[in-house]
């Protein structure tokens, strides 16, 4: 069967829980672009693209879901994307291939990119989730990343009209809610302000994700950090709490600061002393804490607050009371993916190969800590 060669935008960059989701590009880049600790979109131009380009490849999109169906339905139930469909798109039309697996995982979901497309005019917004809804009916769920700042451009009923067009969720990078870490890594908003434009999401019924980046206060503020993010947490209640470690990349401007001393990075044992305080500090919410991202070290560290804290608090305990050889084992099994939980410690299979590896480094004088520096940038 010959197939029309359609083509769409996507970006590069949307959250692990929107790994399934549709990606429907509405702007380029990110247009603040100065955070310190942020290596993403560097000597990128942000741009709104215009409604009629995002129209388009909404349309590329639904023909080409039309054709895969077409082929899909040849050797399974009608309106059921087969694994062999999924297999013939990924070898003849790649880059059709994130719709196929888009619709064989249900075709439910939707993210919005780059970095803040809620930028966009509001009219134009409405347009586009109209639109978007017309082309694909099956769609229940529509999701974006936001700053603090655009969203506080909107009035209340402006943003309960987002949420009646069917946008259900939107994702805000708090990253702290310290003001003496915001300005020092030049995020462009405050404590105050992603509390306010917290409590608007949340007062229009949208489900509201926060970022949380543990590390971004250092050395020298991370008690306040971890403080201050949980007030601002405590305040807005958002939906879920999604935890981040900072690692720095060379690219990033906070390099830089890493370089000449003006910033110094936590130990490993040291985040998790952090997010132990924050997690304590959490109080009077019913947000979902969850640990999604392969730089986190304690990734089983997940919840419904405030019904699973003591269990969170717990596994956080149970590793800073481990002796230091036992921990430098875990980190290494985390980041070079042998460990997934700390319960990995007891199965020697997993334990014998990173015993081998830390041996390794000690005989060659290398520190457990500038190893796993290195790892981590492997995920970033």
């Amino acid at each position: 069967m010959a197939w029309e060669r359609l083509k769409f935008e996507q970006g590069p960059i949307r959250p692990p829980s929107e790994a399934g989701s549709l990606l429907i590009r509405l702007t380029r880049n990110c247009p603040w672009n100065r955070c310190l600790f942020c290596p993403i979109y560097k000597n990128e131009k942000f741009s709104r693209r215009s409604v009629d380009e995002i129209k388009s490849d909404i349309s590329a999109m639904a023909e080409a879901a039309k054709q895969i169906r077409l082929i899909s339905d040849g050797d399974s139930s009608p309106g059921v994307i087969s694994r062999q469909a999924v297999a013939t798109i990924q070898t003849e039309y790649p880059e059709m291939l994130q719709i196929a697996y888009w619709l064989y995982g249900g075709g439910k979901n939707v993210f919005l990119q780059d970095g803040d497309s809620l930028l966009l005019p509001l009219h134009d917004l409405l347009d586009i989730l109209s639109f978007l809804k017309e082309q694909f009916p099956s769609i229940d769920r529509i999701t974006t990343y936001a700053r603090s700042k655009t969203l506080l451009r909107f009035s209340q009923s402006e943003m309960n009209l987002l949420r009646d067009q069917g946008l259900s969720r939107i994702h805000v990078g708090l990253e702290s809610g310290c003001d003496k870490v915001l300005e020092f890594m030049k995020k462009g908003v405050t404590g105050e302000q992603h509390t306010k434009a917290g409590l608007l999401v949340k007062a229009a019924g949208l489900s509201l994700s926060f970022y949380v980046i543990l590390g971004l206060g250092g050395q020298s503020l991370w008690r306040e950090h971890a403080l201050d993010t949980a007030n601002v947490i405590n305040r807005v209640n958002p939906d879920f709490i999604r935890m981040r470690t900072l690692a720095i990349h060379p690219v990033s401007p906070l390099y830089q600061s890493f370089i000449d001393g003006s910033f110094t990075p936590l130990t490993d044992d040291q985040v998790i002393r952090e997010e132990l305080l924050f997690v304590e500090s959490l109080e009077g919410i019913d947000s979902y804490f969850i640990s999604d991202h392969i730089l986190n070290l304690l990734e089983e560290v997940e919840g419904q607050l405030p019904a699973d804290k003591e269990k969170m608090l717990g596994t956080l305990k149970r590793y800073l009371n481990w002796p230091e050889d036992k921990r430098d084992i875990f980190r290494l099994g985390r980041r070079t993916g042998n460990f997934r939980q700390l319960n990995d410690l007891d199965h020697q299979a997993f334990v014998q190969p990173v015993e081998e590896y830390y041996r390794q480094l000690q005989s060659q004088n290398i520190t457990v800590d500038e190893q796993v520096r290195q790892l981590m940038l492997r995920f970033i």
